[in-house]
């Protein structure tokens, strides 16, 4: 699983949507963490909508593993201030925070993958 779990009474995980705030961003491309956050909690039914940690948050759990979904409300160039805070806060490695962002570097309907290989979308 991609979880592991190692329970703690916060967050075990950080998944970061990044975008910027605001109706000019809204559904673009460049909002495309935000939108993929989004659609997690609208599956898991927990709104993204409490202001922790300079972002927009809520907690679910994915396999018994408590998850932070983020929307970070700084901007996208100052989103590490509010990723850093939150895994400060909640004591995670750098390997236990899932970012999602555009990429224009990369074609239409792939993903990067972390050992540098990509993954076409479906």
């Amino acid at each position: 699983m991609f979880f592991d779990k190692n329970r703690g009474a916060g967050a075990e995980w950080l998944v970061v949507g990044l975008g910027n705030p605001g109706e000019k961003y809204e559904n673009t491309r460049h909002n495309v963490g935000f939108l993929t956050v989004d659609e997690l909690a609208e599956r898991a039914r927990v709104p993204v909508q409490k202001l922790k940690h300079r972002a927009l948050t809520n907690t679910l759990e994915v396999g018994g593993v408590k998850v932070l979904l983020m929307k970070p409300v700084t901007y996208m160039n100052l989103s590490g201030e509010a990723v850093g805070e939150a895994a400060r806060f909640y004591k995670l490695p750098p390997e236990r925070v899932l970012v999602i962002s555009d990429d224009v570097s990369l074609p239409r309907g792939q993903a990067a993958h972390p050992q540098g290989r990509l993954r076409r979308g479906s």
